[in-house]
């Protein structure tokens, strides 16, 4: 049995698989916020919550927010500020009495989607986070690819992509930095846009159904978010040329991004046509901690 651990933000899942993907326990409590402790204690709760349901033991494979350091352990960028600096690799394990696998969450969506999802025909699949930031994953043969520094495919603090005049510098990102994709190509990037073009906060899916009722400025802020995100993919087709790429998070939903994006990034490809397969998560929500869970699987 292979069981996974989504730690995100605001809640941590559980699911349990057996060898087939049928899921034999999942649940999810409320991320705790009282400390690095108390996030260790629900872990530990979760897997014997899930165990208990399932009546076996199972291996254990965590998505986090960041990333570990490959040779100290240590993580490292992760929004979920309270892990930064900790090993918490070695920490869930002494808690659980047993090896413990931790991945990038954004890692696990590729890997669940590499195994059983959209890009199962695949070998190199590049998995695109399109939330509420802009992340990344890759699997190759079905397995994480972290890098040797273990920040491989980490695409929301790159630059945006073939900057305009009016988009440079770019906005300052959490990370520090200006222009980052993670606000641009994005649930986040496109509220952004349209407060800065109209001086209005507007949630992403209002300014979605905007725009299909042809409202002019909202169906300008998506089409640069769409133009936007089309940069990213060419770059990473430039670099990477994955067998597919696999959307997840809540703005992969609008369908019509899927008809317009290979026109988008030939525009900017370093190449004569763009050909590569696009598609949505088949796991949706579920692929991470799927993912998670698939970081045993031989």
């Amino acid at each position: 049995m292979f069981i996974g651990i989504d730690w995100g933000g605001t809640k941590m899942e559980v699911i349990a698989l057996d060898r087939d993907g049928e899921t034999r326990a999942r649940h999810r409590v409320p991320t705790p916020t009282s400390g690095y402790d108390d996030c260790i204690r629900a872990v530990v709760d979760l897997v014997a919550s899930a165990e208990r349901t399932a009546g076996e033991r199972g291996s254990i494979g965590i998505g986090i927010p960041g990333s570990p350091n490959p040779r100290t352990g240590i993580v490292r960028n992760s929004n979920a500020v309270l892990i930064n600096g900790r090993p918490l690799g070695r920490d869930l394990e002494a808690a659980l009495g047993r090896e413990v696998r931790l991945a990038n969450d954004a890692n696990c969506l590729a890997v669940s989607e590499a195994v059983d999802g959209a890009g199962r025909d695949a070998r190199v699949v590049f998995g695109v986070i399109v939330g509420t930031g802009h992340g990344g994953g890759l699997a190759i043969d079905k397995k994480v690819h972290a890098g040797y520094q273990g920040v491989a495919a980490e695409i929301g603090h790159y630059p945006l992509p073939w900057m305009t005049k009016d988009e440079y510098p770019g906005h300052k990102c959490w990370c520090g930095k200006l222009g980052c994709l993670d606000m641009y190509a994005c649930g986040t990037g496109l509220e952004l846009d349209y407060l800065t073009t109209t001086g209005t906060n507007r949630r992403g899916r209002d300014i979605i159904e905007a725009k299909r009722a042809g409202d002019p400025i909202a169906t300008g802020v998506y089409e640069r978010f769409a133009d936007r995100l089309a940069r990213s993919l060419a770059l990473l087709t430039n670099v990477v040329d994955p067998d597919v790429f696999v959307l997840g998070g809540g703005m992969s939903n609008v369908d019509e991004i899927y008809c317009e994006l290979p026109a988008l990034i030939t525009k900017y490809l370093f190449g004569d046509s763009f050909e590569t397969p696009i598609r949505k998560a088949v796991h949706g929500d579920s692929s991470g901690v799927r993912g998670a869970a698939w970081l045993w699987k031989e």
